[in-house]
């Protein structure tokens, strides 16, 4: 007998005939034999609905009554696959996170899962239950409050889930046919990758790829746990993450794929103080603001003193909160002024081929220059090049990398598939 975590995001359960969809595919699993054990997230709009009646009370909500309100969203969807799966002649049983044994860090909206103790669920499975858990949530154990895990939360918990209970799989149905060497609605001729390793798969979701959630990757990387990137929708084979190599749909090239992320902002800190101390004070008022910094570029002061100007790209959602915190810290900290530009996008490179392939850079450099794209900011490790241009082209620029790279494919993979959101 198998043991299978399965994810369904919230465009799988937007509906009720989409949650009854659901609700047949984990039957139909349940009755090849296996163990089943399902997380969902939100049903479509739902969270950030509930999102816009906080803000209808207040502009900031308070964030411990937030995260309790955002839990609802995982509660509904659970339960109502969980009655689909009963009115199917199964047993299941539904569970808040807390309930299947999800504990957390006390952070409010981007808490960490730190142990799950799956008891509860074992109990179930042995009683021949499907056991559906809220995902994206669990408990504090500091604080005894419910906490949620932010972005890809209900990824994390499947992936936890499967590390905890030793599943033999952790299948992620989501809206696309699996991970592609590049978004499919920019690069029709996009390849779908039947395996990526761990660490590619961290590059392309830190790049922006949207399939799977970085901390989602790293938790299974760090626990071993194979993953399995598959349609919602239909039984295409999609795509395995795990530790081994890639495999030689990626081997065509040294390059896995081309990622962008169009959600950031271009901050520059001009007047900043040449002192380390000031550049440690600045660095952390945006760490504490809940900012992530990327593509940090420092440039050169003058000798004997003088002052420097710092620019990197925030993630969109600290962004303003980040720029707002150093406003208000600009004397103590000793900078002149600080600015942002929204009008800016990252493509990546993401291939470990780059260790021992000279010339990827001078390429990737080549390449944009002649689609007459403006690097602005370029950054690079062992197996990823990043680079900062205008919104506009950023299209263009996929295009060009992925055919320069020769990470264009002719079959029929390579089509793209219908995107209806990333679930949670």
């Amino acid at each position: 007998m198998v043991l299978i975590v399965q994810k369904y995001g919230g465009s799988s359960v937007h509906s009720i005939e989409r949650i009854r969809r659901v609700a047949e595919r984990v039957v139909a699993t349940h009755r090849e034999g296996h163990d089943v054990v399902v997380v969902l997230s939100a049903m479509g709009d739902t969270t950030d609905e509930l999102l816009d009646l906080a803000r209808q009370i207040t502009p900031l909500p308070h964030p411990r009554e937030r995260d309790m309100l955002l839990t609802v969203g995982e509660r509904i969807s659970n339960a109502l696959a969980a009655m689909a799966i009963r009115a199917l002649g199964e047993r299941a049983c539904s569970l808040t996170g807390p309930q299947a044994g999800v504990f957390t860090t006390s952070e409010y909206g981007n808490a960490r899962i730190v142990e799950v103790a799956p008891q509860r669920i074992r109990r179930e499975l042995d009683r021949g239950a499907i056991v559906l858990v809220a995902g994206f949530q669990g408990l504090s154990r500091d604080t005894d409050d419910i906490t949620t895990l932010g972005r890809g939360g209900s990824d994390t918990t499947a992936i936890a889930l499967a590390a905890a209970l030793k599943a033999d799989i952790c299948e992620i149905h989501t809206d696309v046919d699996g991970v592609y060497s590049a978004d499919p609605r920019i690069v029709p001729r996009a390849a779908l990758l039947h395996h990526i390793g761990y660490e590619a798969m961290q590059e392309m979701a830190a790049a922006g790829s949207k399939v799977l959630a970085l901390r989602s990757v790293e938790y299974a990387r760090r626990c071993g746990v194979p993953i399995h990137v598959r349609s919602a929708y239909g039984d295409r084979p999609g795509t395995t993450v795990s530790g081994a190599p890639d495999d030689a749909d990626a081997g065509r090239s040294t390059i896995t794929g081309v990622a962008h992320d169009t959600s950031g902002a271009k901050v520059t800190v001009t007047g900043v103080p040449n002192d380390p101390a000031a550049v440690g004070r600045l660095v952390r008022t945006v760490a504490d603001a809940g900012g992530e910094i990327d593509m940090l570029v420092h440039n050169a002061a003058p000798p004997k003193g003088g002052r420097t100007d710092i620019t990197f790209v925030l993630a969109g959602d600290g962004a303003l909160a980040a720029l707002a915190a150093l406003r208000g810290r600009a004397a103590e900290i000793g900078f002149e002024e600080v600015s942002h530009d929204e009008d800016v996008g990252k493509i990546s490179l993401i291939g470990s081929g780059m260790r021992t392939c000279p010339g990827v850079t001078a390429t990737f450099c080549e390449t944009l220059a002649a689609a007459g794209v403006n690097i602005e900011i370029i950054s690079t490790s062992e197996i990823r090049i990043s680079v900062l241009c205008r919104t506009a082209r950023v299209a263009d620029a996929v295009r060009a990398l992925h055919t320069a790279f020769r990470l264009d494919t002719d079959d029929s993979e390579g089509e793209a598939p219908v995107h209806a959101g990333t679930g949670r």
